[in-house]
């Protein structure tokens, strides 16, 4: 399995994967460096999509890997290698955050050393609040 920042070419694959965001925004975070991919036999598996909260702290937006391919470490490897980058970048905190129902995502997060920092309700826009999650780095 290969880690590596997404690229244009894979372009109308997140779009038919990341289904969270629209293609404006996919296409920004492709050309921002803001995609992780995990490639296995030169098939897209999985991706990382992260940002800048506040323009400063890293915050992993989603994390998404193919049905048959969950639970086999694509999931950490991505999650890992971004990490990784964002140390090199010198950054201290890492952010993210899951609808407070997402029992698995939540505890997967805190196995990758996460802990919960606090919960939002946004009402109208998503009906359930919002738990985030925090790490420190440095």
């Amino acid at each position: 399995m290969i880690i590596r920042h997404g690229r244009s070419e894979d372009f109308p694959w997140l779009i038919s994967h990341d289904d969270c965001v629209g293609r404006q925004w996919i296409k920004q975070s492709i050309e921002s460096g803001e995609y992780l991919v995990a490639e296995l036999n030169v098939e897209l598996i999985g991706f990382l999509r992260f940002s800048r909260f506040w323009g400063k702290i890293p915050y992993m937006e989603m994390i998404r890997v193919l049905p048959e391919h969950r639970r086999s470490g694509v999931g950490t490897a991505l999650f890992h290698e971004w990490e990784n980058a964002m140390i090199g970048e010198r950054a201290r905190l890492l952010m993210t955050s899951s609808e407070l129902g997402e029992i698995e995502p939540q505890a997967w997060h805190k196995r990758n050393g996460f802990c919960e920092a606090g919960k939002i309700d946004f009402l109208s826009i998503q009906p359930t609040p919002e738990v985030f999650f925090l790490k420190t780095i440095a």
